[in-house]
């Protein structure tokens, strides 16, 4: 089992995303979730992340590279991690 920590963005609700937060995972294109407030997003999220994971190692694919190499990115966007046990 591998534990990934893997930075996440929250966006505020708009229009597009039906005023709700999205939180998502960037180096994982896809990844996202979305919620009524930012921590609801983010929980939401860590399901989906770990869903994603295992998706990827129950086909046989290598995850993207900055994931594989739990690469963390900073940013002004980036607000909080989520520790993935898959």
């Amino acid at each position: 089992m591998k534990l990934y920590k893997l930075p996440t963005t929250v966006e505020e609700p708009s229009e597009d995303s039906g005023g709700k937060y999205v939180a998502e995972v960037p180096m994982l294109p896809g990844c996202r979730a979305w919620g009524d407030s930012a921590a609801e997003a983010v929980d939401h999220l860590q399901s989906v992340a770990a869903a994603f994971i295992e998706s990827y190692q129950e086909r046989g694919d290598e995850l993207p590279d900055a994931a594989q190499n739990l690469a963390s990115e900073s940013g002004a966007s980036t607000v909080s991690e989520v520790l993935i046990a898959v």
